[in-house]
């Protein structure tokens, strides 16, 4: 599929590039023209973001580039290019699934095999267009990654708290439907969840009941994170940004 997507944009006999994007490039909605076609562009990037199903290397550009649909530009279409590029010295790469100790067939009825680890992080105001912060997740599931996400959210966070806030709560839905499919599917599962976050001030908001002054704006929705902790169905614990799983999501490099 890879080599399908070098095809339809001409680069099967490009150089290939070593990160997904050019991290001193912002991409905004200013500065260069618009791209005379508009629909390859948006062919390209829909068969890019088909192919984050096995590549969570290049979730955040796609992402990045996805929010530009409507109107591309021509300095959109070069990171994209720059995106195909950096798989063509990628090929073969993509997600394997081991058996890491964390669950076995032989205790199918043990929920103490069981493990589901979440990252949380967010960026805060990233977006130079909007300044609107973005989500990132990813969760793992017997130590094995299953699920991933790089999204901007929909409102503008105040603080960098708000922010990481935000992001938890997505994460922690995320979790929530991960533990109703494999109780579907036949495991009893009564251990904690564990999501890592290396915001401590969002940790703060999560596991304090008593609102402050940058609570008091965050809609009730947010405050689902609060509510799983107190329940016991969540166990947040701190991460030192330097080993923030998440991170991947967050920048190019």
């Amino acid at each position: 599929y890879t080599l399908d997507i070098l095809s339809d944009a001409s680069l099967g006999d490009c150089k290939p590039s070593d990160s997904p994007m050019d991290p001193l490039v912002k991409l905004d909605n200013e500065k260069c023209e618009l791209l005379h076609d508009p629909e390859k562009y948006r062919r390209l990037v829909g068969k890019l973001n088909y192919l984050t199903i096995t590549r969570p290397d290049i979730s955040f550009v796609v992402s990045a580039v996805s929010q530009f649909m409507s109107a591309p530009r021509t300095t959109h279409w070069q990171a994209v290019l720059h995106i195909v590029r950096y798989l063509k010295g990628a090929l073969g790469r993509g997600l394997i699934f081991r058996d890491k100790g964390h669950l076995h067939i032989a205790s199918y009825s043990d929920p103490d095999c069981l493990e589901v680890t979440g990252y949380s992080d967010a960026d805060w105001a990233g977006c130079p267009v909007d300044r609107r912060s973005t989500s990132r997740y990813c969760i793992f599931l017997g130590g094995n990654l299953v699920s991933w996400k790089s999204k901007k959210q929909s409102v503008v966070s105040r603080y960098s708290a708000e922010a990481g806030y935000r992001a938890m709560a997505n994460v922690t839905g995320e979790l929530q439907w991960i533990h109703m499919l494999l109780t579907e599917i036949g495991f009893s599962v009564t251990r904690p969840s564990t999501l890592h976050c290396d915001n401590k001030f969002a940790m703060h908001i999560a596991c304090n009941s008593v609102f402050h002054e940058r609570t008091k704006h965050i809609e009730v929705d947010c405050h689902y994170v609060r509510e799983k902790v107190n329940c016991g169905e969540l166990k947040l614990v701190h991460t030192r940004s330097e080993e923030q799983l998440a991170g991947i999501f967050t920048k190019p490099l």
